[in-house]
């Protein structure tokens, strides 16, 4: 049935609550098991996945429910609005967003990489030369093929991430966005699939998808420096995207019970093996 609600920019709000709803109710009640709803940002998503996993075979009475990422603001919605138990969002929480009664608490983040499609014989980009490319002074690679470039929507967290690359980037962020025709994709795994479906397309990924979801692209070094969770920690890769999970006064035990086990330190572990390095320690910790 998630294939009947494909989630776009143009959706209003209250047909994504009611989509999210349906979905959800479809495993609600299976075998008289919990059910914990989830959903955010996809990346994130991405990162929960072998968390469920292992947290099922703990707890195979609880149901965890993820459907097609909403995004992290459309999360957030949906937890306010009481048809989700926890968001895992990339954005930090809005002013109206806690006024509303949702609540943040950090994990981890995970590096942003430039990917391409398949076809495309390139390892690294130097930031010159990816402000060269937004900027639409460079159109094709360096064998003559179409270089096609894969924008996220202005208000997305990986183009302020991008923005953030440094000056020069900024602008051509920006010149990138004025030109017509370009693609724009508006998730984390239509990006991705988008970037795999264009010959010549260059885009970006955070490392979790790539790790977990395995998507069919070709991951660039950035400035000669590999996007790990090593570099991350050493300060010398530059771009990461936060993650952190929101929930609210009427997020029920089952959800908490999970969250406690995804703060642990095996499910830390877990997180850390699908590229995210985790910035906080469990409560119990030394």
């Amino acid at each position: 049935m998630g294939s009947l609600c494909r989630i776009t920019r143009t959706v209003p709000v209250l047909f994504l609550m009611i989509c999210i709803a349906v979905l959800c109710a479809d495993g609600e009640g299976a075998l008289g098991a919990e059910t914990v709803r989830i959903n955010g940002s996809g990346c994130a998503l991405d990162m929960m996945e072998p968390l469920v996993v292992s947290y099922r075979k703990i707890r195979p009475d609880v149901r965890i429910v993820m459907e097609k990422p909403l995004g992290s603001s459309g999360a957030i919605k949906a937890l306010v609005a009481g048809v989700l138990d926890i968001a895992v969002s990339s954005k930090p929480l809005k002013p109206e967003e806690i006024a509303q009664g949702a609540s943040a608490r950090e994990y981890g983040k995970t590096p942003v990489l430039f990917v391409t499609h398949k076809n495309v014989h390139r390892t690294d980009i130097s930031t010159r030369e990816a402000e060269e490319i937004y900027r639409g002074r460079v159109r094709t690679w360096q064998d003559g093929k179409p270089l096609r470039l894969v924008l996220r929507p202005e208000g997305d967290v990986d183009t302020t991430i991008l923005r953030g690359l440094s000056p020069g980037m900024d602008t051509a962020i920006t010149a990138a966005r004025n030109r017509k025709g370009m693609i724009v994709a508006v998730t984390d795994p239509e990006s991705n699939e988008m970037v795999a479906a264009t010959p010549g397309a260059l885009g970006t990924s955070g490392l979790t998808s790539l790790l977990v979801d395995k998507p069919a692209l070709n991951r660039l070094s950035l400035n000669g420096v590999k996007a790990t969770v090593k570099t991350l920690a050493s300060e010398t890769y530059p771009l990461a995207k936060d993650i952190r999970f929101i929930t609210t006064k009427n997020t029920p035990p089952a959800a908490l019970k999970f969250l406690e086990f995804v703060y642990s330190a095996q499910g830390r572990a877990l997180a850390e093996k699908s590229g995210v390095l985790v910035s906080v320690r469990d409560r119990g910790d030394k």
